[in-house]
């Protein structure tokens, strides 16, 4: 009865539905909790006081980390104001020179348990040649640090270079407006980046540098940055998706794929196996050398033998003869003689000579003495 009830049935679907909904509610609600959570304007949260932890830390804690040869005189000389930057939350600091190390250590005056946690950061920034004015900032309550591996990202050396020069972009331009968008300060050295600043920051700074390292230029980061940073100014779309106004950029491998000199083309497959290759008894039935006697088939090969020698003979003659063969020289181009005949004309110089006898040697021409005789003429009449 219970199978034939319809009911029942539709209970049990509806059942065995339900996990679906469920999964699909718990993919969409993945996202960041960081994004979701929303801190009100203005809000700080107090500071840890002496109040707080009066009786102390039960323990001494410390940390020591290395530092590259070329920060020795750098640390020597600011070592004293990090000292009193410590100082001021009662954490020991020293320096040896020798082993090359800064140690961090808590006293029996430390009631802040996250302060020894501060002061390694400090260290370690100090090694990472962030300057001090930067790296003490480590010590206030709304700063966070970040030092971000980025040497072992890329295989080749070359590409690697090319790609952390992107992240530092022209003039160090990229880099000063990667700082400006995320309130950060960041120091690129060596194999690895150090970041200082807020945590909304350093999680943007993470992704941007490691999305440079992956041939994402950071450019497009930086246009999605500026995006939402006009976004959250705006107190209407603070609360909602801003998807649909930032960028979606679309990778483009202009470079084609190079093609193989050889090319090994598949032939078309074919369920029979190959031809079974002849054997040499075949061969010689199919020429009928089978069928010759012992002496024939000597005697052919013999044959064959003084064939090949007669012609490697004639083939090594013609190349021992054309040593003689004298090289073909180029014809002789015969110059054209200039002809001497060319035609007279006796009318024009006879002419000529007409003209030369009726002019005398400084006499002026016909025409010019006219002109000067009617010139004098004028005159004449003027006066």
């Amino acid at each position: 009865m219970a199978d034939d009830d319809p009911e029942g049935v539709e209970a049990g679907s509806k059942q065995k539905e339900k996990p679906r909904h469920r999964s699909k509610k718990k993919a969409a609600t993945a996202v960041d909790e960081s994004e979701l959570l929303t801190v009100p304007d203005g809000w700080k949260e107090p500071a840890f006081t002496r109040e707080d932890n009066p009786k102390g830390l039960l323990e001494e804690s410390s940390f020591a980390t290395l530092f590259p040869k070329y920060r020795e005189a750098y640390l020597k000389e600011c070592w004293p104001l990090v000292q009193k930057a410590l100082g001021e939350h009662y954490v020991n600091a020293a320096l040896d020179l020798i082993e090359g190390s800064m140690t961090v250590t808590t006293t029996k005056k430390t009631f802040d348990p996250y302060a020894i946690i501060r002061a390694r950061d400090l260290i370690k920034l100090l090694a990472r040649s962030v300057p001090f004015e930067q790296a003490v900032r480590i010590l206030q309550d709304d700063v966070a640090c970040d030092i971000i591996k980025i040497g072992t990202l890329v295989r080749k050396r070359d590409t690697f270079i090319k790609r952390r020069g992107r992240l530092l972009g022209p003039k160090g331009s990229t880099l000063k407006a990667l700082e400006l968008l995320t309130n950060c300060y960041i120091m690129v050295q060596g194999n690895t980046v150090s970041a200082l600043g807020p945590f909304s920051g350093l999680k943007e700074v993470r992704k941007v540098v490691l999305d440079t390292m992956k041939n994402i230029h950071p450019i497009y980061n930086i246009k999605t940055l500026m995006i939402k940073r006009e976004l959250a100014k705006d107190p209407v779309l603070r609360s909602q998706s801003w998807e649909r106004f930032l960028p979606k950029f679309k990778r483009k491998n202009l470079k084609k794929r190079k093609e193989p000199k050889k090319k090994n083309t598949k032939k078309e497959y074919t369920p029979f196996p190959p031809p079974q290759p002849e054997s040499q008894i075949d061969k010689e039935l199919a020429s009928g050398e089978y069928f010759l006697k012992e002496r024939q088939k000597k005697r052919k090969r013999v044959e064959e033998i003084k064939a090949k020698q007669a012609d490697a003979l004639k083939k090594r003659q013609e190349e021992r003869n054309k040593a003689f063969i004298p090289p073909k020289e180029k014809p002789a181009v015969k110059t054209k003689k200039a002809s001497t005949e060319k035609k007279i004309d006796i009318e024009a110089i006879k002419e000529k000579v007409k003209n030369a006898k009726k002019k005398k040697l400084g006499a002026l021409p016909v025409e010019e003495v006219k002109l000067k005789m009617a010139a004098d003429e004028k005159k004449k009449k003027k006066k």
